[in-house]
């Protein structure tokens, strides 16, 4: 009870705080709440696929229905099944506008299956790419809760985020189908305000990598990099798994800005640290075998999954929000991690050959350096 309501003291701090408001250009908050606007409220979902006004639940039902008995304007067409091999467009907005939810569920067996994409203001190439699990902060084909501020996971796999996407002409959101079976019961709903978009507004981005083995000679994940332009870095979610026992959280986290070659300009002092925990988690051993670190969901800092169970490879899933510190850019970034842990002879650090996966956040001007091409279905597999 401490704990939730100490989250929500500062979920009603941040909203008062930090949320911008420029008129009609407001984000929403608690601080203006009571504000009146000119924007316009539109949504989403399958029963209304265009987000046009007095365009919702128009299906009408079958014989076959569940709603059969009670007839058009009742829940007729809450979800859609994904095709096998398919793209499904979830939404195609017209702007100026700003995304300021999503929610969606899926069966968690098409998590790294199923890819995310977002298309702005008519570009051929996407600037949100990534698997759809890990958009949210899942990973490792399981389900679990996550409690911050711009990500919500909630029971039992209702996906939320808060991201503000602003756009200036258009928007497209599509899902990927890649598994070779179709997907029953894709449940979506995309909330946005119609509204001007300031011009200091940059844009979203986000982007998935996966080394499946870390180099034991340069023990490095590459979160992301060739980010060309100006923008901010405000977030990163990584999947993580152990090939190695005993600790493996000793690597730092390095921001290279603007010109930096071989030394950052922000280097962390080790994984654990980045995502705002200490000292292994409160890694402990137990009956001669290491119990595993305490987990935790915060506004803005996470580790809320691991799984240390015996017989099986470690697991561990952590994110960081930089929503009150985000890394600035004004021409390009490349943001890297260590894999370390220490030899078991101690005192010496040992290079690991783990599998990390990451998702990156950001905003940025546009046009963006295009992704790497996304890695195929089976290489994406989790562990």
């Amino acid at each position: 009870m401490k704990y939730i309501m100490a989250l929500s003291a500062l979920l009603l701090i941040f909203s008062q705080s930090v949320v911008l408001s420029q008129g009609d250009l407001s984000t929403g908050g608690l601080n203006d709440i009571y504000m009146l606007s000119n924007a316009q409220t539109r949504s989403i979902s399958a029963e209304n696929p265009t987000g046009q006004p007095g365009n919702g639940a128009k299906a009408a039902p079958d014989e076959k229905s569940p709603s059969s008995w009670l007839g058009q304007g009742w829940k007729v067409s809450p979800c859609v099944d994904l095709k096998s091999r398919q793209t499904f467009n979830m939404a195609k907005i017209e702007g100026p506008a700003i995304i300021q939810h999503i929610w969606i569920t899926a069966r968690k067996e098409f998590y790294r299956d199923i890819v995310i994409r977002f298309y702005w203001d008519n570009e051929e190439d996407p600037s949100v790419e990534v698997p759809l699990g890990d958009f949210f902060a899942i990973a490792h084909g399981v389900r679990y809760p996550v409690n911050s501020i711009p990500v919500a996971v909630n029971p039992d796999g209702g996906f939320n985020t808060y991201w503000p996407m602003p756009f200036r002409t258009s928007c497209k959101i599509t899902v990927e189908n890649q598994s070779d079976r179709d997907m029953r019961g894709f449940f979506y709903q995309v909330t946005y305000s119609v509204q001007q978009v300031s011009d200091d507004a940059a844009y979203f981005h986000s982007q998935w990598r996966r080394t499946r083995t870390t180099d034991y000679v340069k023990p490095e994940h590459i979160i992301v990099d060739n980010i060309k332009g100006k923008g901010q870095y405000v977030g990163t979610f990584l999947a993580w798994v152990q090939m190695s026992d005993e600790w493996w959280g000793e690597g730092e986290v390095k921001f290279y800005l603007d010109g930096d070659s071989n030394f950052p300009t922000i280097c962390g002092t080790g994984t654990e640290d980045y995502f705002g925990g200490a000292w292994c988690f409160g890694d402990s051993y137990l009956n001669g075998v290491l119990s595993g670190g305490q987990n935790y969901s915060t506004a803005f800092l996470g580790y809320p999954y691991r799984d240390n169970r015996p017989g099986l490879t470690p697991k561990h899933s952590l994110y960081r929000w930089h929503l009150l510190d985000p890394i600035r850019f004004n021409k390009e970034l490349k943001v890297t991690i260590q894999a370390l842990g220490w030899y078991r002879t101690g005192g010496k650090f040992e290079p690991l050959t783990d599998d990390i996966s990451s998702t990156a956040y950001w905003y940025q001007t546009e046009p963006h350096t295009k992704f790497p091409p996304m890695m195929s279905r089976k290489d994406r597999i989790p562990r």
